[in-house]
């Protein structure tokens, strides 16, 4: 009964988007993305689609979305955005993170992306304009990725932290303990492998066309790159996400090495109480502000 109740609801829901779709206006940008999609599967193998299409997505999202974050260090007035600013950001530090991010990129991830095509033809995963799913059901795909390999990557990222193995894996990543947005995917290769196969995961579950393999690894770098910002910049459309836990979050966790292990949402370090440094440490910024207005009043 609690079954079909869940499905009903879940078709209501679909039905409602879908009606409400139909009074939008035509979005002015489907025409000519369908045109270079029709031309890409024209003129290039599914193979290259998948394997070097994985690879160019994945390498122009990452640095491109880092591009603001790198910016802001030159910007004096972005700096009270920035959430540890007595530590900036410095130029052997960044370029140390470039040359471990390709290493990374290059000997780790591109072995795993060339067996997208496989994995495509091994789940029968379209390719066709014709198959690809609507923008609202994309979204929401996109969504259960999230929470998906939210999971895997709190209960992993908090193994990591183990005494006994933390020093010998996670340890590279928390080499830098102000972030910024490069430094997102800066780790050592065991846990490249060990963390990013969460991301396969709602691939496996939902994935119903190629698209969204590109679209999952843009939200996903999207978010991983925000919350390793090092900012915590006003209006982030981000923030509208239900339950995000955003860069002060994360930031917290480079600072402290202990609590914050969820890598998008907030719910596990709630529901486990792994949130409770952090709680504390924003009830003692909030104290020292208000005694800060006061003496200044």
């Amino acid at each position: 009964m609690a079954m079909n109740d869940s499905v009903n609801i879940l078709n209501s829901a679909y039905l409602a988007v879908e009606y409400i779709d139909s009074f939008l206006p035509d979005n002015p940008l489907q025409q000519p993305f369908k045109n270079a999609w029709n031309y890409m599967l024209d003129n290039y193998t599914k193979f290259q689609i998948a394997t070097w299409g994985s690879l160019i997505v994945h390498e122009a999202s990452y640095f491109l979305l880092c591009v603001p974050g790198f910016i802001f260090q030159f910007i004096p007035y972005m700096q009270k955005y920035k959430i540890q600013q007595d530590k900036p950001e410095t130029w052997e530090k960044q370029w140390k993170c470039f040359k471990t991010l390709l290493f990374n990129h290059f000997f780790i991830q591109l072995p795993l992306i060339c067996g997208t095509y496989y994995f495509t033809e091994y789940f029968n995963i379209p390719y066709e304009w014709e198959e690809m799913p609507r923008w609202y059901v994309l979204v929401a795909q996109c969504f259960g990725c999230a929470v998906i390999e939210d999971a895997w990557h709190y209960f992993l990222h908090r193994l990591l932290h183990h005494k006994r193995i933390y020093k010998y894996i996670h340890k590279v990543h928390h080499e830098f303990v102000s972030p910024f947005g490069m430094q997102a995917e800066y780790a050592h290769p065991l846990e490249t492998l060990i963390l990013g196969a969460g991301f396969f995961i709602g691939i496996v579950v939902f994935c119903n066309h190629v698209v969204l393999l590109w679209a999952w690894v843009i939200c996903r770098l999207m978010e991983t790159i925000d919350v390793h910002s090092g900012y915590d910049v006003p209006l982030n459309p981000l923030h509208l996400v239900p339950f995000y836990a955003g860069a002060r979050f994360h930031d917290f966790h480079h600072m402290n090495f202990i609590g914050n292990y969820a890598s998008t949402f907030t719910w596990w370090d709630r529901i486990f109480g792994t949130d409770s440094q952090f709680i504390a440490y924003q009830e003692k910024e909030k104290k020292k502000q208000c005694i800060t207005k006061k003496k200044a009043n």
